[in-house]
């Protein structure tokens, strides 16, 4: 039988709540509506937690170092909120990342990986210039469980490269290599370049390593928030460009900033046999470019 799974990416809006009763409806709501949609992997963005400091007071909120610390004495409500939802749905859900504190002043950016009595968690891996300045997020530290991961779960063996990690190929292949059949990309990207960066990366990796990439930004703007003020972006599933998938790779993509999910069915047996059967072999090709790399580079005047 070959192995379907449904899937749901969100394109996710930060919004602002008065208390975390809003914040539990709300993730009630984005669960089920998915059920509903028979999906069985959900993803969630880079940074959807930070929708929990509306409910900072206003000096703490607009603090961009003060809001890392507010944040802890909620975070495990939050994750509490997604995994009782995975557990009364029966789904695996990659929940929202958050600013997590790992040791006194350092602060990572982690993702939790639910599913039925089951979790694990990533943490960024490379930061971008605002995170480890101004904002002062840490990469994943390994003394800490804060290297790369491969889950398995309930939907197949599964890796996750949050946003800018996405831009770097080693680091897809090393989770490949590692047995990771689907690779989830959440995001959180303030400008349509920072986006389009994300998703022309993802779309490499998909069709370097021959495997899905399943994207979901955050979107719409949270203009309270100094870290999360503005959020665009498309939530997609990607495919090799091959036999039996859309020759753009492209499998489902939002058409517009409205917030919601993105549905589609991925065959992990097809996309697998890609490497034996498809038109081009990029994955085994991994390996074949290391050998040119060997080859002294020749400099030739043109005359």
């Amino acid at each position: 039988m070959p192995r379907m799974i449904d899937v749901a990416t969100a394109q996710y809006p930060i919004e602002a709540f008065h208390d975390m009763g809003e914040f539990h409806a709300k993730a009630e709501r984005w669960v089920q509506n998915a059920v509903n949609h028979g999906a069985e992997l959900l993803v969630l963005p880079e940074y959807g937690g930070m929708e929990l400091a509306s409910l900072l007071p206003a000096p703490v909120r607009d603090d961009l170092r003060a809001q890392r610390e507010a944040l802890q004495a909620l975070r495990e409500e939050a994750l509490a909120t997604w995994w009782s939802l995975v557990e009364r749905h029966a789904v695996t859900l990659l929940a929202p990342s958050m600013p997590w504190r790992i040791a006194p002043d350092r602060y990572v950016n982690r993702a939790w990986l639910l599913a039925p009595g089951r979790s694990g968690f990533q943490d960024k891996q490379l930061m971008t210039r605002f995170e480890r300045g101004q904002w002062g997020i840490a990469p994943g530290d390994p003394d800490h469980g804060g290297g790369l991961k491969v889950f398995d779960t309930p939907v197949g063996r599964l890796g996750v490269l949050i946003c800018y990690d996405s831009e770097f190929p080693l680091l897809a292949r090393r989770l490949v290599e590692a047995g990771a059949e689907l690779l989830l990309v959440p995001s959180c990207t303030d400008t349509e370049a920072g986006y389009h960066r994300v998703r022309w990366c993802a779309q490499a990796r998909a069709i370097e390593q021959q495997v899905a990439v399943i994207h979901s930004p955050t979107s719409g703007e949270a203009l309270w928030s100094p870290a999360v003020d503005i959020n665009i972006g498309r939530a997609a599933v990607y495919t090799p460009c091959d036999h039996g998938f859309p020759p753009d790779g492209v499998l489902t993509r939002a058409h517009d900033d409205t917030p919601g999910w993105q549905f589609a069915r991925l065959d992990l047996d097809a996309i697998a046999a890609l490497r034996e059967t498809g038109q081009v072999d990029n994955h085994a090709d991994w390996q074949r470019q290391l050998t040119r790399l060997e080859i002294p580079i020749e400099t030739v005047r043109l005359r």
